[in-house]
């Protein structure tokens, strides 16, 4: 008899398909997450759960008493009580790897676009206030030869670092846990403390997963220590960020402008003030969001599920579990 996987969000053809030949299917297609009381009524009969949204917590690995498998389809996994999965014997997967260029391809759009003013110009442009010569009240800022540090020195870190250093000839360096000396020697970036990154960058990347150690990691302190001339850029996690501070930062001036794929609470209100600054762009948490990526993400996803029903080690256990 084939093992049942419930799957909760829409997955292409070629991954159905997958996952047919192996398991018993069943799907959630709508867009919206599915209701949580409806996930802890159905998975009590599911051996492998295929998410990127639900809450694994004790509540729900207690529910979840034929559970093998939880494989999500991103490279964070905040949404998983780790203590909890580990004391209910489950195996609980990723999706690092495959959408590391693409994200990379984000961040610098972002960087570029809020440096550049490009949405603001753009909206500028579409509404026919462009009737003479650009004056200097709608110049950007340049980011060629211009001083990036990134916070949290991963894979992606890694790919904006490369297109920093090689595309635009920036002044690269980064903070992390650990050093990473063979980035380091590849890339001609190189290892700041915390406070002289946060005092002398042009541009702030903020790359850290979302723990109990980095919640509110950039707060009101962090944003004193920035150049009033400096870009702050989040595309983590919005809680990585005291979202008030960063709103104070830029109604005081302490810092020029922010590029922001994230918020502490998504989707974001529209009645957060961040909607409403010209010196804030904004994006609905697309760093992964090509339609290329994305299949790849949920085959892979696919992948560690049957991987692990099979009962073989994944190729994409959470560092936790390995």
């Amino acid at each position: 008899m084939k093992k049942k996987v419930l799957v909760t969000e829409p997955i292409p053809q070629k991954v159905i398909e997958y996952l047919e030949k192996e398991v018993e299917l069943e799907r959630w297609d709508k867009s919206e997450k599915m209701p949580r009381e409806q996930l802890l009524e159905k998975i009590p009969s599911f051996h492998g759960l295929l998410t990127s949204k639900d809450t694994i917590d004790k509540e729900f690995l207690q529910t979840a008493n034929r559970l093998e498998v939880v494989s999500n389809i991103s490279v964070g996994y905040d949404n998983f009580d780790v203590e909890a999965i580990k004391k209910a014997n489950v195996l609980a997967t990723h999706t690092p790897y495959v959408l590391d260029e693409t994200v990379a391809d984000l961040i610098f759009g972002l960087l570029l676009a809020t440096a550049r003013r490009i949405p603001e110009l753009h909206q500028y442009v579409r509404e026919g206030k462009w009737n003479r010569s650009v004056d200097h009240t709608l110049f950007g800022y340049n980011v060629h030869h211009k001083k990036l540090g990134i916070i949290g020195m991963g894979r992606i870190g890694e790919k904006v670092a490369r297109r920093a250093k090689s595309g635009f000839e920036m002044d690269v360096s980064y903070h992390n846990r650990n050093r990473n000396k063979k980035v380091e020697e590849e890339l001609g970036v190189y290892y700041e403390e915390m406070e002289e990154l946060l005092q002398t960058s042009d541009f702030i990347l903020l790359m850290t997963p979302l723990t109990k150690q980095t919640f509110h990691l950039i707060d009101e302190e962090a944003f004193r220590k920035m150049k009033r001339t400096c870009f702050f850029i989040n595309a983590a996690r919005g809680a990585v960020v005291d979202e008030d501070a960063l709103i104070n930062a830029l109604r005081n001036k302490e810092i020029l402008g922010a590029g922001l794929d994230v918020f502490e609470q998504e989707p974001v209100s529209p009645a957060n003030p961040l909607l409403k600054m010209e010196n804030v762009v904004t994006l609905p948490h697309i760093g992964s969001a090509t339609a290329e990526t994305r299949e790849q993400m949920k085959l892979f996803a696919a992948k560690n599920m049957i991987q692990g029903l099979r009962g073989t080690k994944p190729d994409a256990l959470i560092k936790e579990l390995q």
